[in-house]
């Protein structure tokens, strides 16, 4: 149960559409499903410390009021400047995008911390724990050590399914449809941004202004 438990609650996170996904996609479309993998596996292990300081408290810190503040204002404005990125991208000639400027020129191993990076100074992965995870890692970790090691261990397998699949996606459908396919999901992309930027904007004003 605890490993079920990791992975379906990992799962849950790798399923709102975030920074990482998006340049995890990206770097495959563009690079190969390799450079795209071992990012999305830094974004594992990125989500995976976040989880076990979850486990150490961190969920009890993210609840006072002036993080939540910082969280609200500076996750708003990461969102939206995300969603300008995209639009920008979406907009350059055909030849630009097919050359991309998401990583070029990092190695794998580069891309790997890369993705560690993004998963933890990802507004939406931040959110995400302090919302719903930190409070229900807290609850299915604390059946004692082997309880926990087996929910970490689904939580990680969950994001490397995950990944796969992502890159798998990103690989051939780069292949198949090039630069026409990346505009869409730089456009995709965009309209994703600001619909989560609208949504963080909106709560946050209904929690502390409204």
């Amino acid at each position: 149960m605890p490993f079920s438990n990791g992975f379906l609650l990992s799962l849950s996170l790798c399923l709102d559409i975030g920074v990482a996904n998006i340049a995890m996609i990206t770097l495959a479309m563009q690079r190969g499903f390799f450079h795209g993998f071992w990012l999305g596996i830094g974004t594992c292990v990125g989500d995976l410390i976040y989880a076990i300081l979850a486990m150490a408290g961190m969920a009890v810190l993210l609840q006072f009021t002036p993080v939540r503040w910082v969280l609200w204002i500076g996750g708003s404005l990461i969102l939206l400047w995300f969603a300008w990125k995209m639009v920008q991208n979406a907009m350059r000639p055909a030849a630009a995008m097919s050359a991309g400027d998401i990583g070029q020129a990092l190695t794998i191993r580069q891309n790997f911390f890369r993705g560690i990076f993004l998963a933890m100074s990802s507004p939406t992965a931040i959110l995400w724990f302090a919302a719903v995870g930190g409070a229900l890692i807290s609850r299915f970790s604390s059946g004692g050590t082997a309880a926990s090691g087996w929910f970490l261990s689904g939580f990680f397998l969950a994001g490397v399914c995950w990944t796969i699949v992502l890159c798998a996606v990103g690989s051939v459908g780069g292949r198949m449809l090039g630069a026409k396919m990346l505009r869409w999901s730089y456009i995709a992309s965009a309209v994703i941004f600001c619909y989560f930027a609208a949504y963080v904007i909106i709560s946050g004003y209904r929690e502390f202004i409204g």
